[in-house]
């Protein structure tokens, strides 16, 4: 026990009184019921049902990020072009898993902006601040069991994929920059794809396509590949924002001065 509170050292300290936000809260219980909502009417409903969710999660993105600052909006912005080029290549090209309609539905890359800042609300909150190691450990011990259930040979299909991206997971909590954001990405995560994969609205592949491992359906440390997605929008954000500011300066300097 020592050793695993050692290992998580990192995270917030314990016992002081970080503030807490309504805001914080009010985003992520608002995805997660999005989430349930949009996902359990998409199992069963048409293509048009379908494009009018995706309508709809774009005004809610948007509504969202009313209030959040330059650099969270940056950072959405580069979560869904990644996570969008992510689904097409994984779903449409790699088949790993497969929406009902066999497309990327239109509200998957507004989603994914609405889960991305999901993540970055309940790290930033006070809830998750306070009690972030105790989060960090029952992460830890219901995802491991998770995946040991999943290589165990008692479920008919097997989830080898999940038990290596469950300790990709654990390696991008305790080593990477942004461990808060990363837990919260497991708990909405999870959400979407135990609702998502019941619902019939997408299935994984019960045999991954590289490597002919298993996967189960949902792959039980599916939460890495969000952290990937996490890891590139707060790692360029700043970039592609210096980026941003030196445009704005040549084009004042250069163009508008000539006008």
């Amino acid at each position: 026990m020592n050793l695993g509170l050692t290992m998580l050292q990192h995270l917030p300290q314990p016992g002081v009184a970080y503030p807490h936000r309504g805001r914080d809260y009010f985003i992520a219980g608002f995805t997660f019921f999005c989430v349930a909502v949009s996902l359990v009417i998409d199992g069963s409903a048409s293509m048009e049902v379908q494009n009018l969710l995706g309508v709809i999660a774009w005004v809610f993105l948007l509504g969202l990020l009313v209030g959040e600052n330059k650099e969270v909006r940056m950072q959405v912005i580069i979560a869904v072009a990644f996570a969008t080029a992510g689904e097409h290549f994984a779903s449409i090209y790699m088949e790993g898993y497969t929406y009902r309609f066999e497309n990327v539905p239109h509200y998957v890359p507004p989603g994914h902006g609405m889960v991305y800042l999901t993540a970055v609300a309940l790290a930033r909150s006070g809830f998750f601040q306070m009690y972030a190691r105790k989060i960090a450990i029952f992460v830890f011990i219901t995802g491991g069991l998770w995946s040991l259930w999943g290589i165990s040979g008692i479920p008919e299909q097997g989830d080898q994929v999940g038990a290596f991206l469950f300790v990709i997971f654990v390696l991008c909590v305790l080593k990477g920059r942004s461990p808060l954001v990363y837990l919260g990405a497991f708990f909405i995560c999870t959400w979407l794809e135990i609702i998502g994969t019941a619902a019939g609205t997408w299935k994984w592949a019960s045999i991954e396509p590289v490597f002919d491992w298993s996967q189960g359906n949902p792959p039980s440390g599916v939460a890495a590949w969000y952290c990937l997605v996490d890891a590139v929008a707060i790692g360029f954000a700043p970039i592609f924002l210096r980026k941003l500011q030196k445009f704005n300066l040549w084009y004042k300097s250069t163009i508008m001065n000539r006008i």
